[in-house]
């Protein structure tokens, strides 16, 4: 199996010899970090050629690592069902920078890059219909962020008084992770019923 991925990479770095970046390949899998402006030639590559047949697209998504100037992975999953292989391709991006879509190659990348959109913010150019997919309507931020909070910034409730869902900012009551610890669920120095079977 190694070889054959092996191959796979050298032929996506001969017919694209500026796009494939960085190559590894770890527990049978092959991942190329490709160039942001190559991604749909790249994936084209990989449906047309009868050597690769990769013509099934398995997900993308998105990975934040927000030290990095380009904070943003996204990640291609693709199959070869005439030859049983995968093969992840991966691009980088920031918060500004748009990441050419894959819809004209694959019409079903349309759902995952909107997901990819809604919960993390990755911009794609040439995207047919880019708006949110999971979360409400006037959602604010992009959950899947590292750097988005726990609580979020909205709760949502149901008023009796209005007899209506309504949104309200976010209040703690206390300050956020400047725990009292009295509550057993953050750490209380007695034992609870049924850990004392741990220390035995």
């Amino acid at each position: 199996m190694d070889e054959a991925l092996d191959e796979i990479a050298e032929i996506l770095a001969f017919t694209h010899p500026t796009a494939v970046l960085d190559r590894q390949l770890a527990f049978g899998e092959l991942t190329l970090t490709i160039a942001r402006d190559k991604i749909a030639p790249v994936a084209r590559t990989l449906r047309d050629d009868p050597k690769l047949a990769f013509v099934s697209l398995i997900d993308i998504c998105g990975v934040d690592y927000p030290a990095r100037a380009e904070r943003f992975d996204v990640v291609y999953h693709f199959l070869s069902p005439t030859q049983n292989l995968r093969l992840r391709l991966k691009v980088t991006t920031d918060a500004d920078t748009p990441v050419p879509s894959l819809v004209p190659v694959f019409a079903g990348a349309d759902w995952f890059e909107r997901e990819a959109y809604d919960l993390y913010g990755i911009l794609f150019d040439g995207h047919p219909d880019l708006r949110r997919i999971l979360t409400d309507y006037g959602f604010e931020g992009y959950p899947l962020r590292k750097d988005f909070p726990l609580t979020g910034y909205v709760e949502v409730h149901y008023d009796d008084a209005q007899r209506r869902v309504v949104y309200d900012t976010v209040h703690l009551p206390q300050e956020y992770r400047d725990f009292d610890f009295l509550s057993p669920w953050e750490g209380a120095e007695y034992t609870l019923p049924g850990d004392e079977k741990k220390s035995q």
